[in-house]
């Protein structure tokens, strides 16, 4: 097995030890590779980025995961090769840096979605975010690092090597980090919208950790921008996410402009004279609010499309005014492919798109969860190059 020299025999994780209970640091064993598995591979954890799916898997909302406590979360990280098995055919090695998505952790490689990559038939084909046959982020037998097998709030991890993507060139762990699920979630999103350089797009929840990097993706990809939030902190989190850049977004707040003077705006704006004609063509709903989605819908055009990323327990309800009479159409957008990560990556680093970030160190990881729950935007993250506290 390849490998770098003087791995320590123990790592410091933090543990789900029960729903709604703190996490707890503990010193345990490092985790080994699968040698019968050619596409293990160990990795040293740069950094480890905090989701909202932690909190909702944390609070016992994600059922039947964890299958187990302990639990070690996180799905979205960064970190640096250290071991990789006997016979890998993998380009990877030692020393590599690599970003890490919770999504596909050792499929199994036989069912009809693995045997097709991800198939021919479905959106994700139309939109360019297919997979090669072998490998698929949607096999429902894979697990999911940090949610159904141990994840990145831990020293050293381990991954299955198809599903990692090289980080580009002066790309830092951190950065890379809120990437491998808010980034990758919300640019596969952009992409199930099916827009063109110009045409309108609006993104609700925009001052949140993916709406704050949608906004510069969708600017960046030549989109007009609508962003919609409801709070203070995420506001300003939004307009300076987009300051300074060439193309201007509109940042919206919803507890002062409804959802048809804006559309009426955009009309104006755009010299349209028919209701049906004003407004956006697409819209990504990522708060996990009927107002919010009820809100998006209303800010499109006729035949415009909603592209669902939330799924809050109770689910959406859906006019079927806006369906039929509208042509409204309803897509949801769980995660990108492989394919789909490494084209974000490759095109954040190119436009400069970066999360506004607040660092903790691995034994202040309690800490972090009590500032998410405070609701101010933005991304936290492990950075484990910062000295423990404890």
């Amino acid at each position: 097995m390849a490998e770098s020299p003087n791995l320590p025999r123990t790592m410091k994780a933090q543990f789900l030890d029960a729903y709604n209970t703190p996490y707890t640091l503990r010193s345990v064993p490092l985790p080994s590779p699968d040698n019968s598995s050619p596409h293990d591979i160990l990795i040293k954890v740069d950094a480890a980025s905090y989701c909202h799916t932690d909190a909702v898997l944390a609070a016992g909302q994600l059922p039947p995961f964890p299958s187990a406590f302990p639990h070690i979360g996180c799905h979205e990280f960064a970190g640096t090769v250290v071991s990789l098995p006997p016979g890998s055919n993998t380009k990877l090695r030692p020393g590599d840096r690599v970003g890490v998505p919770g999504r596909s952790f050792r499929p199994c490689g036989t069912c009809f979605e693995c045997r097709a990559g991800t198939a021919e038939e479905t959106d994700a084909d139309a939109d360019g975010d297919a997979d090669p046959p072998g490998y698929s982020v949607y096999c429902p037998h894979a697990g999911n690092l940090g949610i159904s097998a141990p994840g990145g709030f831990a020293e050293y991890a381990v991954v299955d090597g198809r599903q990692v993507a090289p980080l580009p060139k002066g790309m830092g762990a951190v950065d890379a980090a809120v990437l491998m699920c808010a980034g990758v979630t919300v640019y596969a999103a952009l992409k199930r919208c099916r827009l063109k350089p110009g045409q309108r797009v609006g993104l609700m929840g925009c001052g949140g950790g993916l709406g704050h990097l949608g906004l510069q993706f969708a600017l960046a990809m030549g989109l007009r921008v609508l962003g919609v939030d409801n709070a203070d902190g995420p506001l300003r989190l939004a307009r300076e996410a987009v300051e300074g850049r060439q193309t201007a977004a509109r940042i919206v707040d919803a507890r002062t402009e409804d959802a048809s003077g804006v559309v009426t705006a955009i009309g104006q704006q755009d010299g349209k004279q028919e209701r049906a004609e004003m407004g956006l063509d697409a819209v990504i709903i990522l708060p996990e609010s009927q107002k919010a989605f009820d809100y998006g819908v209303a800010l499109l055009r006729t035949h415009g499309r909603c592209v669902v990323v939330s799924f809050p327990e109770n689910g959406f309800h859906v006019s079927a005014r806006d369906l039929v009479f509208r042509d409204i159409s309803v897509v949801g957008s769980l995660v990108g492919s492989n394919k789909a990560l490494r084209e974000m990556l490759r095109f954040a680093a190119e436009h400069g798109v970066r999360a506004r970030i607040r660092t903790f160190c691995l034994s202040e990881l309690n800490d972090l969860v009590a500032q998410y729950h405070k609701g101010d935007g933005g991304k936290l993250v492990v950075d484990m190059a910062l000295p423990d506290t404890a």
